[in-house]
């Protein structure tokens, strides 16, 4: 494979996962009664310490898996501050959004993830198409779904999106005001990304690929093959050979570190006719709540959270906040990046919940 196309391959998809690679870690995943694959993650939940709780609902008539965390000494008579946390692009809730979601209930919050629509564990065919519409509105079906349990205090409601499932959570948090702050970790613009390619590489083919997302949508109204983007398979010293730390280090996570059957990021070429024309840094200042954005000071992806958050002239409080010396992919894992981030979120969600 040419270097010129693989670069396309991979700007189009983030990454594919190396099905071979993620072999190694298969035993992580089936060890662990919840699938659970990163670092700390509960195995049993045991009276007065943090407890996950699968629950399921739909949106219309897809089934929609999601993860409950509820803090230590958790009494359903008691109200507690919660938070919807919304998982990267072909992310599931097993992974970083679960350590978010595990680390931010062990602060006393309950915290829910879910699987996105069509994606994951959840329900939706065809498999692996990726609307921004279909992901906005998971953020806002957990919303519905979490202000319906025990023990939430409605009037305490923040969100959390991290890589794609930040760009998505801005523009949730633009209409639906439930959400009192708002906050991002590694926000990654999917829209401006699918369009103009990882830092505006792919302006030259962008009539191309809509072209190509055309194709696809009406082989699919005719009923033939469901076209996909993100089945590249790389050896290693081609992952090595790559020109940015999203895709060296996305392809060691999300196929060796931390892989999970459930987490791919294929997904459905007509997608990219939705995907294309989509930004999620625009109409930022109708977000007027509480909004804290944090970056690795050495992510590669930075760009779209400065973009962003410059064009939040109405958010209250606003911050950004960088973690030293983190890539992208490092602020999913390091355990010293993963400590800044958790503890800075909390002193956000404390002040502004």
């Amino acid at each position: 494979m040419k270097k010129s196309s693989l670069i396309i391959a991979l700007v189009m998809s983030i990454a594919a996962i190396d099905m071979s690679n993620a072999q190694t870690t298969q035993k992580t995943h089936q060890q662990n009664p919840y699938t659970l694959v990163y670092e700390g993650a509960i195995t049993e939940n045991v009276k007065g310490k943090v407890n996950i709780h699968p629950v399921s609902y739909k949106i219309k008539d897809i089934t929609i898996v999601a993860n409950v965390y509820t803090p230590a000494n958790f009494e359903s008579s008691k109200k507690y501050p919660t938070l919807v946390i919304a998982h990267p692009n072909g992310g599931v809730k097993e992974q970083v959004a679960g350590l978010c979601a595990q680390r931010l209930a062990e602060q006393g919050y309950i915290t829910i993830t879910a699987d996105a629509a069509y994606q994951g564990g959840s329900g939706g065919e065809p498999r692996n198409v990726d609307k921004p519409a279909n992901r906005i509105e998971d953020i806002h079906a957990m919303a519905d779904f979490i202000s319906q349990y025990k023990g939430v205090d409605t009037a305490r409601l923040g969100l959390l999106g991290i890589c794609g499932g930040g760009g998505y959570s801005l523009k949730a948090a633009q209409s639906d005001k439930r959400f009192k702050a708002i906050a991002t970790l590694s926000m990654f613009n999917s829209g401006v990304v699918r369009r103009n390619g990882f830092m505006n590489s792919q302006f030259s083919t962008i009539q191309e690929r809509l072209k190509q997302a055309s194709d696809a949508r009406a082989q699919e109204a005719a009923g033939g093959k469901i076209m996909y983007v993100g089945d590249t398979q790389l050896t290693d010293k081609q992952i090595a050979a790559l020109p940015f730390d999203l895709y060296r280090e996305g392809f060691e996570y999300y196929g060796k570190t931390h892989a999970h059957p459930n987490s791919t990021f294929r997904y459905t070429m007509s997608s990219l006719m939705d995907l294309m024309t989509f930004d999620a840094s625009s109409n930022m200042d109708l977000i007027n709540h509480p909004l804290l954005m944090i970056a690795g000071s050495k992510a590669d992806t930075f760009y779209m959270t400065d973009d962003a958050f410059n064009k939040a002239t109405n958010a209250k409080n606003k911050e950004l906040f960088l973690i030293n010396g983190a890539t992208h992919i490092q602020t999913y894992w390091k355990p010293e990046y993963v400590l800044q981030a958790v503890n800075k979120l909390v002193n956000f969600y404390q002040i502004n919940l």
